[in-house]
């Protein structure tokens, strides 16, 4: 304990004793709550990493599955060719939008 020239009681030592234990505790506290916030970011960028990686997939397959859902439309023998003019349709008007989207 420090002294600067004040006389202090017993009760008066304890209580100090007890607000620098406390003082101490606190700032351990504090220590550990810095921790595990840094490795709960850590986890969170990981996450985020995964999940983008994650969703690059999906895209990737949501993609393969319209080619796929086209490439099988326009192999029919004619027996849904309804469908098959729709889905061209659309394709040629996709076209259209990104032919648009050039010229601008």
């Amino acid at each position: 304990m420090y002294n600067f020239g004040v006389v202090m009681t017993d009760e008066e030592k304890k209580l100090l004793s007890t607000f620098e234990a406390r003082l101490r505790h606190l700032i351990y506290l504090q220590d550990e709550l810095k921790r595990e916030n840094a490795e709960l970011k850590q986890l969170l960028e990981a996450k985020e990493e995964e999940c983008e990686k994650i969703q690059a997939k999906c895209n990737q397959l949501n993609l393969n599955y319209m080619n796929l859902k086209t490439a099988t439309a326009i192999s029919l023998n004619g027996s849904d060719v309804k469908e098959t003019k729709l889905r061209l349709s659309k394709l040629v008007r996709e076209v259209d939008k990104c032919i648009a989207l050039l010229n601008e």
